[in-house]
């Protein structure tokens, strides 16, 4: 099973009218799966308080899911909701 999903029609609608930062992150869990908030910064190399905005207005949007790790329930991990 790939960690690769990809975005459905009314996903790609929602993103669509977003700051390109969400939708960078949007792109980066489409890609990556599932992360957590320090992991996404890195992998975007966008600054943490704007990583944080962009989760936030995706997570308006209903476009990523978030729980909080098992490993660490201090970090949250990000997911992209994706309708299969």
């Amino acid at each position: 099973m790939s960690a690769i999903q990809t975005a459905d029609e009314e996903t790609l609608e929602r993103v669509r009218d977003l700051p390109p930062s969400a939708k960078l992150v949007a792109k980066v869990l489409e890609y990556n799966g599932t992360l957590t908030q320090s992991e996404i910064a890195e992998e975007t190399l966008l600054p943490a308080r704007t990583v944080r905005y962009a989760l936030t207005r995706l997570e308006d949007e209903d476009v990523v899911n978030s729980r909080f790790s098992f490993t660490d329930a201090r970090k949250r991990l990000y997911t992209l909701a994706i309708d299969a």
